[in-house]
């Protein structure tokens, strides 16, 4: 929930400029839903920048007011969604069932869900981390067929790290993604290969590179340091 509409507006035209430098990397940017519709527009069929919203309600319509269903999203060509953020999590009660049936409607709707996992600092401290992540991942992913797999990303999200400043070294980041991509494997086989898992926690222009450079660290999912143009151009040009 930042920026208002002028400056969301100016940032969308700085990344189009910048996008002759993404090279073949695919980036994602997800503004506030009341966006969307303009952003799709403005981005047309150019296939550098995609388009995520932040948010879906679970069903397909109905008495739901303030809530935006996953046909919507499509019909305004939005081809991503987040799914579980931590701050829907902590902050709006959402739960792993919830999470899931989020999952089911994207990809009933032709939208690729962005799966959002990860533990508290407490749930780290008391050694819960994986476990924690690991009912997270398996309960998101429980009624994906097969046949879906390669349209779902995962991003590890370590709660402890987002808006703190604090990140988690690239050794740790790298430990849950290998931890992640062994759950992914135990339910698709080989297709777990095809699934991007991003890094989600205080990822920066200081610190993409390397945590980037990790075997099981395919890209980031970005917060505050998207919020200025030459930053975010930087974490890109950093994969």
């Amino acid at each position: 929930m930042n920026l208002n509409h002028q400056e969301a507006s100016a940032l969308l035209d700085e990344l189009i400029k910048a996008s002759d430098m993404f090279g073949t990397t695919e980036v994602i940017i997800a503004p506030p839903s009341i966006y969307l519709s303009e952003f799709s527009l403005k981005l047309g069929k150019q296939s550098v920048v995609k388009l995520a919203a932040q948010n879906v309600h679970q069903k397909s319509s109905g008495a739901y007011t303030g809530e935006i269903s996953a046909g919507m999203l499509r019909s305004i060509s939005v081809n991503y969604c987040l799914v579980g953020h931590s701050e829907r999590r902590q902050f709006f009660g959402e739960t792993n069932q919830l999470v899931a049936e989020k999952v089911q409607a994207l990809l009933e709707n032709g939208l690729s869900p962005i799966i959002c996992v990860g533990e508290m600092l407490d749930e780290r401290y008391a050694q819960r981390h994986f476990d924690v992540v690991r009912q997270q991942v398996e309960s998101a992913i429980a009624a994906v067929e097969l046949s879906m797999a390669d349209r779902i990303l995962i991003a590890y999200e370590p709660v402890w790290a987002i808006g703190t400043g604090q990140t988690a070294t690239s050794e740790q980041a790298q430990e849950m993604h290998a931890f992640i991509r062994e759950l992914l494997t135990a339910t698709f086989g080989v297709k777990a290969l095809e699934i991007p898992i991003l890094y989600g926690g205080s990822c920066n222009a200081q610190n993409a590179r390397e945590l980037f450079s990790q075997v099981d660290v395919d890209g980031g999912l970005v917060g505050g340091a998207s919020l200025k143009a030459s930053d975010f151009t930087t974490i890109v040009a950093s994969f």
